[in-house]
Protein backbone atom coordinates (compact mmCIF):
# COMPACT_ATOMS: atom_id res chain seq x y z
CA UNK A 1 0.00 0.00 0.00
CA UNK A 2 0.89 3.70 -0.48
CA UNK A 3 0.18 6.90 1.47
CA UNK A 4 -1.85 9.18 -0.80
CA UNK A 5 -2.56 12.96 0.15
CA UNK A 6 -5.74 14.13 0.03
CA UNK A 7 -5.57 18.47 0.24
CA UNK A 8 -8.96 19.97 0.59
CA UNK A 9 -8.67 23.87 -1.13
CA UNK A 10 -10.91 26.31 -1.99
CA UNK A 11 -12.67 26.25 -5.86
CA UNK A 12 -10.91 28.98 -7.16
CA UNK A 13 -8.52 30.75 -9.98
CA UNK A 14 -4.65 29.37 -9.16
CA UNK A 15 -5.58 26.67 -6.36
CA UNK A 16 -4.10 24.12 -8.00
CA UNK A 17 -0.70 26.26 -9.07
CA UNK A 18 -0.53 27.50 -4.86
CA UNK A 19 -0.27 23.44 -4.06
CA UNK A 20 2.21 22.73 -6.79
CA UNK A 21 4.40 25.59 -6.27
CA UNK A 22 4.59 24.98 -2.62
CA UNK A 23 5.09 21.21 -3.73
CA UNK A 24 8.08 21.86 -6.32
CA UNK A 25 9.78 24.24 -3.82
CA UNK A 26 10.08 21.63 -0.98
CA UNK A 27 11.53 19.15 -3.53
CA UNK A 28 8.63 16.88 -3.63
CA UNK A 29 7.90 14.98 -6.76
CA UNK A 30 4.17 14.60 -7.77
CA UNK A 31 4.05 10.85 -9.19
CA UNK A 32 -0.04 11.30 -9.33
CA UNK A 33 -3.00 12.73 -8.71
CA UNK A 34 -6.44 13.54 -9.34
CA UNK A 35 -8.78 16.31 -8.77
CA UNK A 36 -12.36 16.53 -7.36
CA UNK A 37 -14.70 19.77 -7.37
CA UNK A 38 -18.29 21.29 -6.02
CA UNK A 39 -19.07 24.75 -6.12
CA UNK A 40 -16.57 26.05 -3.03
CA UNK A 41 -14.45 23.52 -2.14
CA UNK A 42 -12.11 20.74 -3.98
CA UNK A 43 -10.56 17.71 -2.84
CA UNK A 44 -7.12 17.32 -4.81
CA UNK A 45 -5.88 13.69 -4.46
CA UNK A 46 -1.67 13.02 -4.84
CA UNK A 47 0.99 10.24 -4.64
CA UNK A 48 3.85 11.82 -3.74
CA UNK A 49 7.77 11.36 -3.48
CA UNK A 50 7.90 12.08 -0.13
CA UNK A 51 4.39 12.09 1.84
CA UNK A 52 5.40 13.41 5.41
CA UNK A 53 7.64 16.26 3.70
CA UNK A 54 4.59 17.01 1.64
CA UNK A 55 2.20 16.72 4.63
CA UNK A 56 3.91 18.69 6.69
CA UNK A 57 4.88 21.29 3.94
CA UNK A 58 0.84 21.75 3.40
CA UNK A 59 -0.21 21.74 7.03
CA UNK A 60 2.21 24.40 8.12
CA UNK A 61 0.46 26.65 4.50
CA UNK A 62 -2.90 25.97 6.31
CA UNK A 63 -3.98 23.79 4.42
CA UNK A 64 -6.41 20.76 5.86
CA UNK A 65 -5.09 16.97 4.38
CA UNK A 66 -5.81 13.81 5.09
CA UNK A 67 -3.43 10.35 4.76
CA UNK A 68 -5.04 7.69 3.26
CA UNK A 69 -4.08 4.15 2.65
CA UNK A 70 -4.18 3.08 -1.16
CA UNK A 71 -3.17 0.58 -3.74
CA UNK A 72 -1.50 1.13 -7.01
CA UNK A 73 -1.29 -1.43 -9.71
CA UNK A 74 0.52 -1.75 -13.04
CA UNK A 75 -1.68 -2.54 -15.82
CA UNK A 76 -0.51 -3.12 -19.34
CA UNK A 77 -0.67 -0.33 -21.66
CA UNK A 78 -3.78 -2.26 -23.91
CA UNK A 79 -7.06 -2.50 -24.41
CA UNK A 80 -9.09 -4.92 -22.50
CA UNK A 81 -6.31 -4.45 -19.24
CA UNK A 82 -8.32 -1.89 -17.03
CA UNK A 83 -11.64 -4.00 -17.43
CA UNK A 84 -9.57 -7.14 -16.47
CA UNK A 85 -8.36 -5.45 -13.36
CA UNK A 86 -12.25 -4.37 -12.42
CA UNK A 87 -13.66 -7.90 -13.16
CA UNK A 88 -11.21 -9.41 -10.87
CA UNK A 89 -12.33 -7.09 -8.34
CA UNK A 90 -16.12 -7.92 -9.42
CA UNK A 91 -15.23 -11.68 -8.12
CA UNK A 92 -13.20 -10.55 -5.31
CA UNK A 93 -16.48 -8.85 -4.24
CA UNK A 94 -14.72 -5.59 -3.20
CA UNK A 95 -16.44 -2.21 -3.19
CA UNK A 96 -14.18 0.76 -5.23
CA UNK A 97 -14.78 4.05 -3.21
CA UNK A 98 -12.62 5.60 -6.14
CA UNK A 99 -10.07 5.09 -8.77
CA UNK A 100 -7.76 7.09 -11.21
CA UNK A 101 -5.23 6.27 -13.96
CA UNK A 102 -1.51 7.83 -13.91
CA UNK A 103 1.62 6.86 -15.59
CA UNK A 104 4.42 4.79 -14.21
CA UNK A 105 8.12 6.07 -14.88
CA UNK A 106 10.15 2.96 -13.88
CA UNK A 107 7.67 0.39 -16.44
CA UNK A 108 6.42 3.10 -18.78
CA UNK A 109 3.13 1.95 -18.43
CA UNK A 110 -0.23 3.04 -16.43
CA UNK A 111 -1.31 2.27 -12.81
CA UNK A 112 -4.28 2.30 -11.53
CA UNK A 113 -4.80 3.58 -8.05
CA UNK A 114 -7.75 2.11 -6.31
CA UNK A 115 -9.16 2.69 -2.69
CA UNK A 116 -11.52 -0.12 -1.73
CA UNK A 117 -13.11 -0.91 0.90
CA UNK A 118 -11.16 -4.35 1.85
CA UNK A 119 -7.87 -3.11 1.39
CA UNK A 120 -6.36 -6.22 2.27
CA UNK A 121 -8.18 -8.14 0.14
CA UNK A 122 -7.80 -6.08 -2.59
CA UNK A 123 -4.26 -6.20 -2.69
CA UNK A 124 -3.79 -10.35 -1.90
CA UNK A 125 -7.02 -10.93 -4.44
CA UNK A 126 -5.40 -8.97 -6.95
CA UNK A 127 -1.51 -10.11 -6.73
CA UNK A 128 -3.10 -13.47 -6.81
CA UNK A 129 -4.51 -12.85 -10.50
CA UNK A 130 -1.22 -11.77 -11.59
CA UNK A 131 -1.36 -7.81 -11.22
CA UNK A 132 1.59 -6.12 -9.66
CA UNK A 133 1.24 -3.99 -6.70
CA UNK A 134 3.38 -0.60 -6.88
Amino acid sequence: MVKQISIFTENRKGAMRSITRLLAEGGIDIDAFVTNDSAEFGIVRMLVSDPDKASELLTQAGYQIKRTAVMAFGIPDEPGSLDRLLECVEDANINIDYLYASFDRESAGPIIVIRANDMDELEHFLKSRGFRCK
